[in-house]
């Protein structure tokens, strides 16, 4: 389409979670509640990792880095989401760009990571006398890096895939944040690159990264049905239970907002699953790791009775 007889847009309208001023006042309160607790329940897995001798496995290594991208993710979208919701609605095409750099980074690296989680737990289960062997400090360290960097990677495609649109003032997007989909309805310019990157890109991250984690699971599976030992199986699905809920809680909304055409996209039901996945899990994935799970509760118990 051309452009040259239209106004370029150097800021963007988000329209937010909601009009009425009621709902937007208990939302504020919701949401800032949430983001409090997503920081102290982040933070303190944090520290209680690195201050537990106990915790200084693998498995917890990657959780801490989990705890990290989390708290990090939240930050991205919690303070623009309340400024929102305070009548604060316009973002800069900077401001924009930047957020929805950031966003990407950040939701790439936490699949990436929930595969390494998931093949450490194969090790683990499968293969338990290599498991020093093959999840080495270095192996981890890779495979964390390998995470950020996928995350980096994808970022800049799609980040690049936006700076070549043109947007058009008044550029009003329905959305809270600077999300893919969203900015693509507002472009006046050809999107078809930038479709063709989102299913490339984000869905092949996606897929390959699911991919791993369910071929991961088959296998333990497997091993889980030839055990003979009743107790030896619960301790399994204990150890493994809290992985398997992160995982649903992250794929689930975001392969239903992402991984879609545009002709099926609904911005309305997009801003219900992108709560979710950007406010709510974040904080939901420090309570699981620490509620389900019995080594990070005795870590918890044992630095508590130490204060004391």
């Amino acid at each position: 389409m051309a452009v040259n007889n239209y106004t370029m847009a150097t800021e963007f309208i988000l329209l937010g979670l909601a009009d009425q001023l009621e709902l937007q006042v208990s939302l504020f309160v919701i949401f800032l509640l949430i983001y409090v607790l997503t920081f102290a329940g982040n933070v303190g897995m944090i520290v209680l990792i690195k201050i537990s001798p106990r915790l200084h496995t693998p498995m917890y290594f990657f959780l801490s880095n989990l705890s990290v991208v989390d708290l990090c993710y939240s930050s991205v979208f919690a303070p623009r989401v309340l400024m929102n919701l305070a009548q604060s609605k316009n973002i800069s095409y900077a401001g924009c760009i930047t957020q929805h750099c950031f966003f990407v980074v950040f939701v790439s690296t936490e699949s990436f990571l929930l595969a390494a989680m998931a093949y450490d737990r194969y090790v683990a289960i499968c293969n338990p006398l290599l498991y020093t062997a093959i999840m080495t400090k270095s192996v981890c360290i890779y495979l964390v890096a390998g995470s950020y960097f996928g995350g980096l990677l994808n970022s800049i495609a799609h980040t690049s895939g936006l700076l070549r649109l043109s947007f058009c003032a008044p550029s009003i997007v329905n959305h809270f944040f600077c999300d893919t989909p969203a900015m693509l309805k507002v472009a006046c310019s050809d999107i078809h690159i930038n479709e063709l990157l989102l299913v490339t890109f984000s869905g092949g991250i996606a897929l390959s990264t699911l991919l791993m984690v369910v071929i991961s699971y088959l296998c333990i599976l497997c091993s889980v049905i030839k055990m003979d030992s009743f107790e030896g199986k619960i301790k399994v699905f204990s150890t493994c239970a809290s992985h398997l809920t992160a995982v649903a809680l992250f794929y689930g909304p975001v392969s239903l907002s992402h991984l879609q055409p545009s002709s099926m996209y609904s911005q309305e039901k997009e801003k219900i699953s992108a709560v979710f996945y950007t406010l709510v899990v974040p904080m939901l994935n420090p309570l699981i790791y620490s509620l389900r799970n019995k080594e990070v509760k005795d870590a918890l118990k044992q630095v508590i009775n130490c204060q004391n």
